[in-house]
């Protein structure tokens, strides 16, 4: 169970990387320095974009060994905020390889990860509310085991 949702942060950094790229691609006509790099540009971008897609099938089975070998059960953390901005970045970094690469079909799988990040972020707003609505109710319950000091 060691095998926290932070791992996510590793794809996040890639996928940031891919948006500082794309923005350096499209303002390659304001900027002397950039046109003659701009092969270096969109080869780093794609690279960066697929090691943030290589990280994605790992991080899935990552969570399966996890939750269903291990039988780690899935209660909300806090550390699983760390899945929700990596996995909307992702979305915007796909977008924007598709906008500045003229790779339309890449929009599609944009649009499929940003509605995973909808619901990553709605599943994991829903533990949260269940976990303080737990703790409120033990705290208003009479009787030893309502301090919530007392269950650290």
């Amino acid at each position: 169970a060691a095998l926290t949702p932070l791992y996510w942060i590793a794809m996040g950094a890639a996928a940031i990387t891919v948006v500082a790229g794309a923005t350096l691609i499209e303002s390659v006509a304001e900027w002397r320095i950039l046109p003659p790099i701009l092969p270096f540009l969109i080869g780093m971008t794609l690279l960066f974009w697929a090691i943030g897609t290589w990280w994605i099938p790992l991080l899935v089975i990552l969570g399966v060994w996890r939750h269903v070998l291990r039988r780690h059960p899935v209660v909300y953390e806090p550390q699983y905020w760390g899945m929700v901005f990596p996995l909307g970045m992702y979305a915007v970094a796909t977008h924007e390889v598709s906008v500045v690469l003229g790779l339309p079909a890449l929009d599609s799988l944009s649009s499929a990860f940003a509605f995973v990040a909808l619901l990553a972020w709605a599943g994991i707003l829903a533990g949260m509310a269940r976990r303080v609505a737990d703790r409120l109710a033990a705290a208003t319950r009479p009787g030893p085991e309502a301090s919530p000091v007392e269950k650290r």
